[in-house]
């Protein structure tokens, strides 16, 4: 070591190290005791009462009682249609019926058989004349009795239960009109052709039951036809409720073809 340097002082690091240890062994110092003491206290009454989580909320929240879903008014309505044939005394291959067709909210041409609510003081049976005259431009003479159809719907806040009476017609005259507003087309179906462009089954088997009267009416003449099954006219005026669906008029779908008589086939 040269006379200019100087020796530097050498650090005393493991004392320094031995009183620290003790410290931490001997604890806190005296005034320290009390605010350490106070905190254990404070925990537990924290502990006690928790705040609440979202889950129990969510709990308290589903506890609550509901409220006892609005009750519907139930309604029953009563509606009759037909089904009208032209040449229903020819042979089969030559017969057609008319049916009318209505657009869905999904754009699909849906085909039945023209049908509405009775009128006051009507039977059954003029309601099906007027309903087919109505909505088809058609004439006919009911014949016989398809059956009826009875299905439930909800619209307008009400529950509605609805029966239809269908009937076989003749032909009587007329032509194929689609002014009514609550339908899209009309058309003449070939009677062979019902099954398939009938969109409801119950229709379809009311067709059915159309085929097998005619074959009766060819081979045993119309005192072969069961008897119409009684019908008053009706007393009380009833609640029209439309399940329909509504016209949407389309210049650019072609228009059916018009039949003036009995002859030929229509489209």
């Amino acid at each position: 070591m040269s006379d200019g340097e100087q020796a530097k002082p050498r650090r005393r690091r493991s004392r320094r190290r031995g009183r620290r240890r003790a410290q931490r062994a001997a604890g806190p110092p005296a005034g320290d005791q009390g605010t350490d003491a106070a905190a254990p206290s404070e925990a537990s009454v924290g502990s006690a009462n928790p705040p609440p989580t979202p889950r129990d909320q969510s709990k308290q929240h589903k506890s609550r009682p509901r409220r006892p879903p609005e009750r519907l008014r139930t309604v029953h309505e009563t509606s009759a249609g037909g089904l009208v044939i032209d040449g229903i005394d020819g042979p089969k291959d030559t017969q057609v019926a008319a049916l009318i067709g209505r657009v869905d909210r999904r754009g699909r041409m849906l085909w039945s058989l023209p049908k509405g609510h009775i009128e006051l003081g009507e039977t059954a049976e003029q309601t099906a004349i007027r309903e087919v005259a109505e909505e088809t431009g058609i004439r006919g003479d009911v014949l016989a009795a398809l059956g009826s159809i009875d299905y439930w719907f909800v619209t307008e806040g009400r529950r509605v239960h609805k029966t239809v009476h269908h009937y076989l017609l003749r032909f009587q005259g007329g032509e194929l009109s689609d002014d009514d507003v609550e339908v899209t087309e009309v058309a003449w179906v070939p009677l062979r052709d019902l099954p398939s462009r009938l969109a409801y089954a119950d229709e379809r088997k009311l067709a059915e039951v159309a085929g097998e009267l005619i074959d009766k009416l060819h081979t045993e003449g119309p005192g072969s036809l069961p008897p119409l099954p009684r019908s008053a006219p009706r007393r009380r005026p009833q609640t029209h409720s439309h399940a329909r669906n509504h016209r949407r008029d389309d210049p650019a779908q072609p228009q059916p073809r018009r039949r003036t008589n009995g002859c030929g086939q229509g489209p």
